[in-house]
């Protein structure tokens, strides 16, 4: 079994998996009687500790296949901990602060070494997998959706799916897949800040997008089966990008890409706020994630790899500053503001990441 299929099958039931969590247990709470306020606080608590875990590694401990095996354990527990607490909004503050730990470890640990392993140009071939994984979990599920235990046991069955092959990346010997040398730098913010001013506030406004966009369809009339195709296309324009993204990182520079990613999620924002009912404006607002999400990852993380040298804990705070405080902030003012301005508010947001950009040098500058 080669690196490139245990990746590939890695990135496949995690994201299989995120699609359960971000597309219909916003769903599932509301039914439950869980309020909006509710949601967005539960859906805080993951981003918040996504924050947190990556200043434990600037000096006190090493992201190593130990700590990647306590990740895994940690989201079996979550995973269980899950029907136990469900029904009540206290209890399942729990699990859900245990399964942001885990995804705090997991995923920057096994991404590093795929960009190591596969360079950037292979890597969105392998990263796809994730987006085909997150597209089929959303199709099978709208339709097998009869209860919340559903998708409960659909959550705990690829939960052992990721654990098996991610088991089966770390007992392939990590340390022969890539060698960073020895680190002699120290992390600094600074050497980029508005760089990480601009993913925080880029995924402020996703976090309006992922925790409410089906709630927010519904409310306008459009069914749940609907939504399903919507993330669904959304993530088939991702793969897309993620299969031909290569020629672009030769010929036009990462933080251009990463501006154009941007640029390109005011304008889904701004469609979803202006024509919420329209099929049509909808499908073409989820082709754009193929830019907004696609391109702007692999732009961001490849740009962090080259900036530097401590590679690893660097991605995990792309996924601290962005997914965790930016999604984190994003939860909970989605929340706080959810109405008929919610994507008005993400667009103003997303913009804010656009002119705090504008401001970075490019690195090869500094």
């Amino acid at each position: 079994m080669s690196l490139f299929f245990r990746l590939s099958s890695f990135f496949f039931f995690y994201f299989a998996l995120v699609a359960i969590y971000i597309v219909f247990l916003p769903k599932i709470l509301i039914g439950l009687n869980y309020s909006t306020f509710q949601v967005g606080f539960i859906f805080s608590l993951g981003p918040l500790m996504r924050f947190f875990i990556p200043f434990f590694f600037l000096k006190r401990v090493k992201l190593d296949k130990n700590i990647f095996y306590f990740g895994l354990f940690l989201t079996i527990i979550s995973a269980t901990l899950f029907y136990f607490t469900i029904q009540n909004f206290y209890y399942f503050i729990i699990p859900n602060i245990i399964l942001g730990v885990a995804f705090g470890l997991i995923l920057p640990f096994v991404e590093t070494y795929a960009l190591g392993f596969l360079k950037k140009e292979r890597f969105g071939r392998s990263r796809l997998y994730g987006s085909l994984g997150f597209m089929l979990c959303g199709i099978i599920l709208a339709r097998n959706l009869q209860s919340y235990a559903v998708g409960l046991k659909f959550f705990l069955a690829i939960t052992l799916l990721l654990i098996i092959f991610g088991i089966s990346i770390a007992s392939h010997g990590t340390k022969s897949i890539v060698s960073w040398g020895k680190i002699t730098e120290k992390f600094s913010f600074k050497r980029v800040l508005f760089f990480w001013i601009s993913i925080f506030f880029i995924q402020v406004s996703f976090g309006f997008f992922y925790n409410f966009f089906t709630i927010y369809e519904a409310s306008h009339g459009v069914s749940l089966g609907t939504i399903s195709y919507l993330w669904a296309f959304s993530i088939i324009c991702e793969i897309a990008l993620f299969y031909f993204q290569a020629p672009l990182f030769k010929k036009i520079d990462l933080l251009t890409l990463i501006k154009f990613a941007i640029s390109s999620t005011i304008i889904r924002w701004m469609l979803l706020y202006l024509f919420p009912s329209s099929l049509m404006v909808l499908y073409i607002s989820q082709s754009l994630h193929a830019f907004g999400f696609a391109l702007h990852h692999t732009a961001a993380i490849s740009y962090l790899y080259l900036v530097y040298q401590d590679k690893k804990l660097a991605s995990q705070f792309y996924y601290g500053i962005s997914f965790g405080l930016g999604g984190f902030t994003g939860s909970l003012l989605a929340g706080y503001l959810y109405g008929e301005n919610l994507f008005l508010y993400a667009a103003l947001i997303a913009f804010l990441s656009l002119i705090f950009l504008s401001f970075q040098r490019n690195f090869k500058h500094l």
